[in-house]
């Protein structure tokens, strides 16, 4: 029987005149549009020129029944999708947590996406595990954590606390007798959590992805900090498993909890100890600042966000975990077709919940080499002399009370009344010369800096006291 061969030719919309240039006219209008756009930045408005829904109508919402051209495709994405960005990597941008890019780790981006590597197997994908595993050194090194540890890199700060506080969950019922592998989380000894009050909300979210469901609450102080005397005394209200958790960075303060005290206390009682250090873990880098991190690296766990203060783009967060043993063994899969190796290294797919990902360790490693060792502490050390900046500015217009100690690099505020403060940051979102959030901290309505991005000087800090300055004189 004759062997059946396929016929089909190339789609007539990619021009595949050879396999080699196939790319080459996408992406070299991918790299114009994007230097324009990189360009744009420290001139433009920071807020979108248009909403989601007029974006949509501008593409399109119908799908062609025939092909279009690789060069058709990114100009109508660049041109139209340009009027809906958020300036978000300007230097004027201080809403959320939100790095901007360093130049190394945006390049080392690109160089991912081409490559196109399923990094699971050191053995299949052996320059991305090699790359992975020096940045995960690295990182190690300059937030001063344990050598032993594994390091995992998840899609985000979320993900990284999963990571985190699923070996915990694994290792807790492990040591009192469960068998959570084989007979799943029905009928398993309760789980307590216990966690500042002042805890970052995705602590709690990742508590519901893992069944584990509301934690119990520990009085924190007026910074967010949370009590030792008050956490010691929940630890002994109860028994069995127990995880305790601890912030590097609070999202309005940017206090850090004490972690010496609060993490002897807890492993006193066979707790495990997880610590959410999203942007605040890399404090360490910084010789002036570590002394608020003393005892960190006594933890069991920590996660963070390499797109916020390390500034690499987004999709890369770090799941560190003290125990190695005890995360592959929660995310180890050993499927018959994977080419998988007993290295003591161990697969990067035991160290992340996904088995499939893109390497997003490879722009670390090349934001990392970038700046140095010395280049890292001062990145952060420049964050948090504009945070400084900003709230001394601030202080200075009429009415403005800035809330919070400087410990690292947020500052909250807020006027006399929260219909005021309110009113304010509506004025501020229509300037559009900077973007400042709105929240809510201790009962009140708040204005919330968050000073993230490596390209921020102090010209930046002045339009935004500026800026402020201007909304407080329009609303009285």
């Amino acid at each position: 029987m004759q062997a059946y061969a396929p016929t089909l030719e190339p789609l007539e919309g990619l021009h595949m005149s050879s396999k080699v240039d196939i790319y080459k006219d996408a992406l070299s209008l991918a790299a114009k549009h994007s230097q324009k756009w990189l360009d744009s930045i420290p001139v433009r408005d920071v807020n979108p020129k248009m909403n989601a829904d007029e974006i949509k109508a501008a593409l399109g919402l119908e799908l062609p029944a025939g092909p279009t051209s690789p060069v058709a495709v990114v100009e109508r994405l660049a041109e139209i999708g340009e009027s809906g960005l958020m300036a978000m990597s300007s230097g004027r941008f201080f809403g959320w947590v939100v790095g901007g890019t360093l130049p190394a780790a945006l390049g080392a981006d690109w160089l991912v996406s081409a490559w196109d590597q399923n990094s699971a197997s050191r053995i299949a994908t052996p320059t991305t595990a090699a790359v992975e595993e020096i940045a995960a050194k690295w990182l190690l090194e300059i937030l001063g954590l344990p050598a032993t540890a594994d390091v995992g890199f998840p899609t985000g700060g979320t993900m990284a606390n999963f990571t985190g506080l699923i070996a915990a969950r694994q290792k807790v019922l492990t040591e009192v007798g469960w068998d959570l592998d084989r007979k799943g989380l029905i009928g398993a000894p309760p789980v307590r959590v216990l966690v500042g009050a002042e805890r970052h909300d995705t602590v709690d979210l990742v508590l519901r992805y893992l069944g584990l469901g509301l934690p119990i609450e520990v009085e924190a102080d007026d910074q967010g900090r949370i009590k030792v005397d008050a956490l010691r005394r929940e630890l002994e209200s109860g028994s069995g498993p127990t995880i305790v958790c601890l912030q590097a960075g609070n999202l309005h303060s940017g206090a850090f909890d004490p972690f010496r005290a609060a993490i002897e206390v807890a492993h006193s009682h066979n707790a495990w100890v997880h610590v959410d250090g999203a942007f605040g873990l890399w404090a360490f880098a910084s010789p002036t600042l570590r002394p608020m991190l003393d005892g960190i690296e006594l933890a069991d766990s920590w996660a963070t966000d390499a797109h916020k203060t390390l500034n690499v783009p987004y999709d890369c967060g770090v799941g560190i975990v003290a125990h190695p043993a005890v995360i592959r063994k929660t995310f180890g899969v050993h499927a018959s077709y994977l080419i998988l190796t007993d290295d003591e290294q161990g697969e990067p797919s035991e160290k992340v919940p996904e088995l499939s990902r893109r390497a997003r360790g490879v722009p670390v490693w090349a934001a990392l080499l970038s700046l140095g060792r010395n280049g890292v502490g001062e990145l952060v050390d420049r964050l948090v002399e504009n945070a400084r900046l900003m709230a001394k500015g601030l202080a200075e217009i009429e009415g403005c009370i800035v809330l919070n100690e400087i410990a690292f690099t947020q500052v909250s505020f807020a006027f006399e009344s929260d219909e005021r403060t309110d009113e304010i940051c509506a004025r501020l979102i229509e300037d559009k010369s900077i973007w400042i959030s709105g929240s809510k901290w201790r009962g009140q309505s708040v204005l919330r800096v968050s000073v993230s991005n490596w390209t921020t000087n102090s010209d930046d800090v002045w339009v935004a006291v500026d800026a402020v300055r201007k909304a407080a004189t329009k609303v009285r």
